[in-house]
């Protein structure tokens, strides 16, 4: 797995947010499936998230570079 793109997250939620594209894209399956089904959240969650995309992108990130390790060290 790759580490994900803030810039590419924002971008994918600029043209795609409302249909959840940007949750996808950071792991998040399940609320990006509940974006898809409601618009985001009626473009509420939509507008929320452009100020939680990057804490989503550092987490991902995180999880990413744990599982690396781990990995690793497993060896």
């Amino acid at each position: 797995m790759q580490e994900k793109s803030v810039g590419v997250a924002y971008l994918l939620w600029l043209f795609f947010g409302p249909l959840g594209i940007h949750r996808f894209y950071l792991g998040k399956t399940v609320t990006g499936v509940i974006w898809l089904l409601t618009g985001g959240l009626f473009a509420i969650g939509w507008i929320i998230d452009l100020f939680l995309i990057p804490g989503m992108v550092e987490t991902y990130n995180l999880r990413i570079r744990l599982k690396r390790a781990e990995t690793v060290h497993a060896v």
